[in-house]
């Protein structure tokens, strides 16, 4: 029998065994577990042969979950006491903990060999795993238990002695919930973490320790911040503290506890400016671990609370390390529609206008269009600045309004990027609740009234609106309300839209009707990575700090070991999907890295592990979503887009061929717009649309601009043009539906070249063959 040729093969010096010619496969997961623990032990004197099937084992077992019987179990704590009388070898609670946790019957009589292994961690100091430091010295014994927590008590601080005492008084099923939080990596946690908290969500006594333990935080830091307590920088919590606070953190957001929105008010701002004039904070640690804990679990008033803490701090690097952060939590939010889409009134009254009174003669009155607007009135006539009496004799007032206004803002745009982030997920809400909660609240409706919305009318029979030009059909409460996405429509649809926008010169809160859509090849369709992407050179630190911008993690590349490659990743569909985007780095340039992008894959969350899907079987949403972002890091980045782009070689080939290539998704999107917006351009006549072209007739020269790199070339020769234009100069005179860097700049360089005679620039003229400006 196989099973009983590798326990011999692992126990056995003189037993040679063929492992390599060995099934594995076929074991039972108590098998695995056996084999484990007899492997383990088999770690000192092992002979090659023995290590060789110790190898073979663990490989062989890597994506199972192995079960222990009681004898198995055992025999795994035997053999990490035997660890422990080595002093060569390393002794770690893992293995003994997940023996215990997947144990098959009753735990055996541990108590000898976990009295052992306690007194051993304790001699050491060892306390790096607390949780299953307590549950292995609870088999001991009563003696074992409190010199366990005394160890873990010292130096701990008041919130880790209360936490002790709650593990101690937990039953034994509870603690093999806990003991799986020592290992879990909440910088890049795994796909089944979020299981694993609404485990620890549903103890009771850790429930209730979890508000004890921000409430004490909270009182700590105000009285920081009241010079209660000496203030010395990053020491306000110690290490442990912070650890549990962050545990405590995510069951309160899991359980989206009503106290936590206030509590966490008071807490983040406190812990991100020093009591002092310092440039210091009270705890940097604790900061970065709770917004981590609103990446797994956000609520729009933590978000709001991050973005207040960044806006007090006085430390120089704490704004930069949010934003990054930030960028992963509000994504993120659209997984959570149950509290994404909740939004405080602020005291405004249903037309979204708030007025308040100062001194009586002047009133101040705060309305919400795109944004939020504060101006003043004096017997109901509008004033141009602040009143200077009310400046004088209300500062308190003024400072109150113009914070309003900030948070106000701050929530609008949490509120649109977290919408945005619900087209992966394919969110659905109760009519009723959405016509109440968002398209009729006073700040919601400022954004949710400017984008397109389908309501099912009828089962199967969806109608589509924009709440802010047409009325709400009438249909049950319990009807299906979901954004409108144009890869569910046909062109024609997709192109009503897009006009009726620009004829009403509406602007939407992120990019809808004219949003890009990307369905799969048919060479796509039987493969399980694309190459629509591969093959670009692009401007590494560019494409990197786009990878932040819209939720990626990515290893830094350069010039240093291990720093040649790697896949950016992006979580969508409420975590059960994964994009992976591949790139390398390649040369470095004018003192800038450049990098080639390769293939992109998707995987699926399957059994708590991350598994490669064929691109058939991704959502079309999710596909379409992730391949946007795509397009933009290389179109954003591409070298073909650099106008001044002079090195030679392989580079230079790839920015000739790509610099007026066909053109992509994003590029086809703006050449739409640009179709909608030329017409009403004061220089519509001296403009034309020809394929991937902008063509703009000016009086010295024609010109063609391309609409993806917006590089120029000029008839009759196609001579390159090089102009690096004044940015945002087109913004302010032409309206555009959508933000969009790439067509401001063509549109600067087409409202420019078409009055080419007017041009003053001595290196265009230059380019133009007139020489110098007279």
């Amino acid at each position: 029998m196989l099973y009983d040729d590798l326990v011999r093969a692992l126990t056995d010096p003189d037993f040679a065994l063929d492992v390599r010619a060995a099934d594995l496969s076929g074991l039972s997961d108590e098998e695995v577990g056996g084999l484990l623990a007899t492997a383990y032990r088999a770690r000192r004197g092992a002979t090659d042969a023995m290590r060789a099937v110790r190898v073979a084992v663990h490989q062989a077992v890597r994506d199972r979950e192995p079960r222990y019987t009681p004898d198995a179990c055992r025999r795994m704590f035997e053999a990490v006491v035997a660890c422990s009388e080595d002093p060569d070898d390393v002794v770690i609670l893992r293995p003994v903990v997940d023996a215990l946790t997947h144990c098959t019957g009753p735990w055996p009589d541990l108590s000898r060999p976990a009295r052992a292994l306690t007194d051993f961690l304790v001699g050491k100091g060892a306390a790096t795993d607390p949780y299953s430091l307590l549950m292995v010295a609870s088999l001991g014994g009563g003696e074992a238990l409190r010199t366990a927590a005394d160890l873990l008590r010292r130096d701990g601080g008041a919130i880790v002695m209360d936490g002790i005492d709650v593990v101690i008084g937990l039953t034994p099923a509870e603690r093999t919930v806990l003991v799986q939080l020592d290992g879990l990596n909440t910088y890049d946690p795994p796909p089944n973490a979020p299981d694993l908290w609404r485990r620890v969500a549903g103890i009771p006594a850790f429930v209730a320790f979890a508000r004890r333990a921000l409430e004490a935080a909270a009182d700590r830091a105000d009285a920081l911040q009241r010079g209660e307590i000496p203030y010395r920088a990053d020491k306000a919590f110690t290490p442990r503290e912070v650890d549990m606070l962050g545990q405590a953190a995510r069951v309160a957001l899991l359980r989206d506890e009503p106290w936590l929105p206030d509590l966490l008010g008071r807490l983040l701002p406190g812990i991100a400016v020093a009591p002092t004039s310092a440039k210091t904070v009270p705890s940097q640690a604790l900061l970065y671990e709770l917004v981590r804990a609103a990446r797994d679990f956000p609520t729009p008033e933590l978000v709001t609370a991050i973005r207040t803490a960044r806006s007090v701090t006085r430390h120089a690097g704490i704004p930069r390390q949010l934003d990054k952060l930030l960028k992963q939590v509000e994504p993120a939010l659209a997984g959570r529609t149950e509290v994404a889409l909740r939004l405080s009134r602020e005291g405004f009254d249903d037309d979204g206008v708030l007025r308040r009174e100062a001194g009586g003669e002047y009133t101040a009155v705060v309305t919400v269009t795109e944004t939020a607007h504060l101006t003043w009135e004096k017997d109901g006539r509008p004033l141009k600045s602040v009143p200077a009496p009310v400046r004088r004799d209300h500062a308190g007032l003024v400072k109150e309004l113009r914070d309003l206004v900030k948070r106000v803002d701050i929530q609008l745009g949490t509120l649109a990027r977290a919408l945005e982030g619900g087209f992966t997920v394919d969110a659905v809400h109760p009519y009723g609740w959405w016509r109440a909660e968002l398209a009729g609240h006073p700040l919601a409706r400022s954004v949710v009234r400017r984008l397109i919305w389908e309501i099912e009318v009828a089962p199967g029979r969806w109608r589509a609106v924009l709440p802010s030009t047409e009325d709400l059909p009438d249909a049950p409460d319990d009807a299906s309300v979901r954004l409108w996405h144009p890869i569910r429509s046909d062109a024609d649809t997709v192109r009503a839209w897009r006009d009726r926008l620009v004829d009403g010169q509406l602007r939407q809160p992120f990019k809808q009707a004219f949003r890009e859509i990307y369905r799969l090849t048919p060479a796509e369709e039987t493969r399980v990575h694309s190459l629509r992407f591969a093959a670009h050179l692009v401007y590494y630190r560019r494409m990197f700090a786009l990878f932040r911008a819209r939720g990626w993690t990515s290893r830094l590349l350069g010039p240093w070991d291990a720093g040649d490659g790697d896949a950016a990743l992006r979580t969508l569909g409420a975590g059960e999907w994964r994009a992976a985007f591949s790139h390398t780095y390649v040369d470095w340039a004018d003192g800038d890295g450049v990098a080639s992008t390769d293939r992109v894959r998707f995987e699926r969350r399957m059994a708590g592990a991350w598994g490669e899907a064929p691109l058939a079987e991704v959502p079309p949403l999710v596909f379409s979503e992730a391949m946007r972002d795509v397009d933009l890091f290389v179109g954003v980045t591409s070298i073909a887009a650099d106008p001044d782009w002079t090195e030679h070689g392989p580079a230079r080939a790839y920015w000739e061929r790509a610099a007026f290539a066909e053109l992509s998704e994003s590029a086809e999107a703006r050449r739409d717009a640009l179709a909608r917006i030329l017409p009403r351009l004061k220089i519509a006549d001296r403009c034309t649309l020809d394929g991937r072209f902008l063509v703009v007739r000016g009086d010295l020269r024609t010109y063609r601009i391309h609409l993806g790199s917006a590089n120029i070339l000029m008839e009759p020769d196609n001579s390159y043009l090089c102009i690096v234009p004044s940015r945002g100069k087109a913004a302010g005179k032409v309206f555009l539906p959508f933000e969009d860097d790439r067509l401001t700049v063509i549109l600067s360089k087409a409202l420019l070249l078409a009055a080419d005679t007017e041009i003053t620039d001595p290196s265009i003229l230059t380019q133009l063959g007139k020489g110098s400006a007279d």
